[in-house]
């Protein structure tokens, strides 16, 4: 029977969210990557562990909705230990780069999987460039590169805003992350994707 990685790093990442949200709030503090507090206490750990907590339940349910979707897809090309790899790699890069933006900033906090679900789904537009996704609540199909060019362009302006309260470097840097690994792993999947797009994906 073949692991079911994506399932197993849903329900663990449910585990502890919940628990952190509704049962220990203290402990919800503790994992969560407040780069000022970090970097005085070398508290490093959090670079990893924000990402399996989260702010509520909605935050939850839609990235791990994210996750259930595309990591399958990822999981067949790359297997489990592949699959993790990148999955925790997104994390930790998109981690690390706000907590190198924010060391002075004492109010600046941040927690969730989104680094990790982005690496996911933009590793499964590399391997299934001519897949179709549906933005939430928008029924309409987007060809997958459309939809990473249209990701990486607002997630970027949106970074450079920070209105929202909304970390988007994690989904940034994360999905770069995601797709680095990916294209490093299986090479080939870089000449088949350009090959897709200069053929005319839409």
């Amino acid at each position: 029977m073949r692991l079911d990685i994506t399932l197993i790093t849903i329900i663990v990442t449910g585990v502890i969210s919940l628990y952190t949200l509704y049962v220990d709030q203290n402990l919800l503090d503790k994992l969560i990557l407040r780069p000022f507090r970090d970097s005085k206490e070398g508290n490093y750990y959090t670079l990893a562990t924000s990402g399996f907590v989260h702010a509520d339940f909605s935050h939850l349910f839609f990235n791990m909705l994210t996750l259930y979707f595309f990591g399958r897809h990822v999981d067949i090309v790359l297997g489990p230990l592949g699959f993790m790899g990148l999955y925790l790699a997104s994390i930790l890069i998109a981690n690390l780069v706000s907590f190198q933006k924010n060391k002075a900033d004492t109010n600046y906090a941040s927690l969730g999987a989104s680094g990790g679900t982005s690496g996911i789904v933009f590793a499964s537009i590399l391997f299934y460039p001519y897949s179709k996704i549906f933005f939430f609540f928008i029924p309409i199909p987007i060809p997958g590169p459309l939809y990473a060019i249209l990701y990486l362009a607002y997630s970027y302006y949106a970074s450079k805003n920070r209105q929202d309260g909304i970390n988007h470097d994690a989904h940034f840097y994360g999905a770069l992350t995601g797709l680095a690994v990916a294209i490093l792993v299986q090479p080939t999947s870089l000449t088949m994707f350009i090959q897709y797009v200069l053929g005319g994906f839409l």
